[in-house]
């Protein structure tokens, strides 16, 4: 009996090392891009300011005399 109880004993650590890969790899999938994101946000946040050139707005015009207005086109 005592070889069934070692045998027995032997596959339960088999069965929880394979648990624990599967766990791991899970664990891998599942967070490693989650890393990759913090670490270029990370990256950019660390990053100089980029100011990009505004376009020129147009001004609105107001004619000094309400009387005034542009013609028609």
């Amino acid at each position: 009996m005592s070889s069934s109880s070692s045998n027995s004993n032997s596959n339960s650590n088999t069965s929880r090392a394979r648990v624990w890969t599967v766990v791991a790899t899970v664990a891998t999938v599942v967070l490693g891009p989650a890393a990759v994101t913090a670490s270029a946000l990370d990256q950019a946040n660390k990053a100089p300011m980029y100011h990009a050139v505004k376009a020129e707005q147009t001004q609105g015009y107001i004619p000094s005399d309400p009387s005034r207005r542009r013609a028609m086109a």
